[in-house]
């Protein structure tokens, strides 16, 4: 077929609307952790208003396991999840929990105590919900497409931190010295939450399926059985095709299950948990909440964070570059492992070096991160057809 024919479908095979498609996809990747990123970057108005407490370390105990569980769970059901109805529930509880923030903070007047702890509490477990929808119901979808979206989401993710730092600085410049500062700072950030996310749903829901590049991939994923995105074909104004069997057309592979797409990539999941299980156990608590009195006063914790954000944004956008990306699986394993080294150079530099020494480990910590993230979600799904990536990356 000719580049910018029309197939049987109807379907356009051109790359039409694939730039506009990759700045959605960094959208979206925003709104996935928008929310919580804000409830990070105001760490200094919940120690303020909890300081009995432990916020932050409590809103990560509260929000991750949910996360995973939800996860897990979808992972488990994923051939039989209608995705466009996954994302979009996802997509609008995040917009109800930054909005509930903002009916709980006025309702208590801005005043702390332990009712207004567990309200929050509860609203942090609101977020992690609609993540387990959000995160790998889109990380699969997009695997069937071209690998820009992958990529664009992911930094999309790590962005949502980078902006969120970058206002609470300003904010926190702008309100530090007058009466309330913290309180208005804090609103704001759940007001622009709440536009993000609503914004999200409109453009999952309205613009992002009727690209014709991704109306395409979809098509194609249809074709070869995958019954997930059926409904966003429906939006779009196309019929998805019958599912077909391997038995009833060879052309078709045979769809693996869970369990032999795991032991297949045992190595890029094990990348994946020990990523994660070295970034949570520095990031968001040891930095702010263990590093005493600094020079920098009540803007540390707040400067370290904006640190990692925005390295592991510029770390998610490092393996555009092609010689730098680490395609080998022993080489992204043997890189997952020796990033372990920054626990010890963590300990040293809060117990022995000062400031420097500690934005300088931040950076690594966040540039490793999102470097490590994009090379294995972009690489893992590529022996695979797009109903198996699919589901691959639907369990991640």
């Amino acid at each position: 077929m000719a580049y910018g024919e029309v197939d049987h479908r109807g379907v356009h095979t051109t790359q039409e609307g694939k730039s506009l498609g990759v700045f959605i996809c960094w959208f979206l990747g925003n709104g996935c952790l928008f929310g919580y990123n804000s409830m990070l970057t105001i760490e200094d108005y919940l120690v303020h208003l909890f300081p009995n407490y432990r916020p932050v370390r409590v809103i990560t105990l509260t929000y991750q396991p949910l996360v995973l569980v939800i996860a897990a769970v979808f992972a488990y059901h994923e051939a039989k999840v209608n995705t466009r109805v996954r994302n979009l529930v996802g997509y609008s509880l995040f917009f109800l929990g930054s909005l509930a923030l903002i009916i709980l903070d006025l309702a208590t007047s801005g005043r702390g105590g332990i009712a207004t702890f567990i309200g929050v509490c509860t609203v942090v477990a609101v977020f992690g919900v609609p993540e387990g929808h959000v995160e790998g119901a889109m990380t699969g979808d997009l695997s069937l497409m071209c690998p820009e979206f992958i990529q664009s989401f992911s930094a999309g993710m790590a962005a949502s931190g980078a902006i969120t730092s970058a206002l609470r600085l300003v904010t926190k410049a702008a309100f530090e010295k007058s009466r309330d500062g913290l309180r208005r700072g804090a609103m704001l950030f759940f007001a622009a939450s709440c536009f993000f996310e609503l914004l999200c749903v409109v453009l999952y829901a309205h613009v992002f399926p009727k690209l014709p590049i991704v109306k395409f991939y979809r098509a194609e994923a249809a074709s070869e059985g995958s019954l997930t995105v059926v409904a966003d074909l429906a939006a779009a104004g196309l019929q998805g095709q019958p599912k077909l069997s391997a038995e009833d057309d060879p052309a078709i592979p045979e769809r693996l299950s869970n369990k032999q797409l795991l032991m297949q990539n045992m190595d890029y999941a094990l990348d994946m948990f020990l990523i994660y299980l070295l970034t949570l156990s520095i990031f968001p608590g040891f930095l702010a909440e263990d590093l005493g009195s600094h020079s920098l006063g009540s803007w540390y914790a707040l400067v370290l964070i904006a640190t990692y954000n925005g390295s592991d944004l510029v770390g998610r956008y490092v393996p555009l570059v092609e010689i730098i990306k680490v395609t080998s699986r022993r080489g992204l394993l043997a890189a997952v492992l020796a990033r372990y080294l920054l626990l010890p150079a963590f300990y040293c530099a809060a117990r022995y070096g000062g400031e420097a020494w500690m934005i300088l480990l931040v950076s690594v910590l966040g540039l490793s991160n999102g470097c490590l993230t994009v090379c294995v979600l972009t690489e893992a799904p590529k022996p695979y057809k797009v109903s198996v990536a699919q589901s691959f990356h639907a369990s991640q």
